[in-house]
């Protein structure tokens, strides 16, 4: 009861400001004095659908967000199903320290880390050239930038999976196997089932984070454009704050369908 007043504010303060971000979208900037025109049109949406430049760094982002979300499911399912199904409770508590423990560190202190490993003379160019083989050369890639966001984004994807899977009853996989379904049958038929809401409350947080972000693409990717990057370019050097607010609305309209459809599978009880 103590926290009601607390969150209700913090809820009354996000829906204002969605409230008017969406209605900054429908104004413009005087394009001699920059400043702000209270007129209602849709230059703002036509402008971002009429050019190819920013319907590309859209479905980049996009791209981006769904390759990270995909990565970070087929990596946090094993290691969640470790978790949950093999794991003692002394291994459970190391393994949950592994996860976490990054969490804990500054979010550019592990940007700047990967810099250094991925850098044209870092660790990972370093130790190939030890064994005799080519350099990668993955700094300031798009390659780089999917890598960065895989790892970072990794934790908030095994944390749900394995809520998912520590829930599974051990009667339906004994259950199973009286039936005679082997280990992939089982795997296939009664765990994934069960766990995928589980995985789709992960990639909640694995696409949703990707999709917003601006730090990871302007320091890892080099010159590489996403929607944040477009976003805070409008908002800071443009002065261009109507057009930052059209093209802030498209994540979250992505991310409106995303949620209906993650509702659809259950992602909300794996919360």
């Amino acid at each position: 009861m103590l926290l009601i007043p607390p969150l209700a504010w913090f809820v009354v303060i996000y829906l204002a400001s969605l409230v008017l971000l969406l209605i900054t979208a429908f104004w413009t900037t005087d394009p001699f004095t920059t400043q702000l025109v209270q007129a209602w049109n849709l230059d703002n949406f036509m402008a971002i659908l009429n050019e190819p430049t920013y319907l590309r760094i859209i479905g980049r982002t996009v791209l981006m967000a769904a390759l990270v979300t995909a990565t970070d499911a087929l990596i946090a399912f094993p290691f969640a199903y470790f978790m949950a199904r093999i794991a003692s409770r002394r291994l459970q508590t190391v393994l949950f320290a592994a996860v976490l423990l990054p969490l804990w560190a500054s979010y550019l202190a592990r940007l700047y880390s990967w810099i250094l490993i991925l850098n044209h003379s870092g660790v990972l160019n370093w130790s190939l050239q030890a064994f005799g083989l080519p350099a990668a050369n993955l700094a300031y890639t798009d390659v780089a930038v999917w890598i960065v966001f895989s790892y970072i984004w990794l934790p908030f994807m095994i944390i749900p999976s394995y809520a998912a899977l520590e829930r599974i009853p051990d009667s339906l996989i004994e259950a199973a196997a009286d039936l005679g379904a082997r280990r992939w049958r089982t795997l296939r038929d009664v765990i994934l089932p069960l766990a995928l809401p589980g995985v789709v409350a992960g990639s909640i947080f694995t696409f949703s984070l990707t999709l917003g972000d601006y730090i990871t693409p302007v320091l890892i990717g080099g010159g590489t454009s996403f929607i944040g990057n477009v976003v805070y370019s409008n908002i800071g050097i443009a002065n261009n704050v109507p057009f930052a607010a059209a093209l802030a609305l498209i994540p979250i309209a992505i991310m409106a369908v995303y949620l209906l459809a993650a509702r659809r599978l259950g992602a909300f009880e794996a919360l």
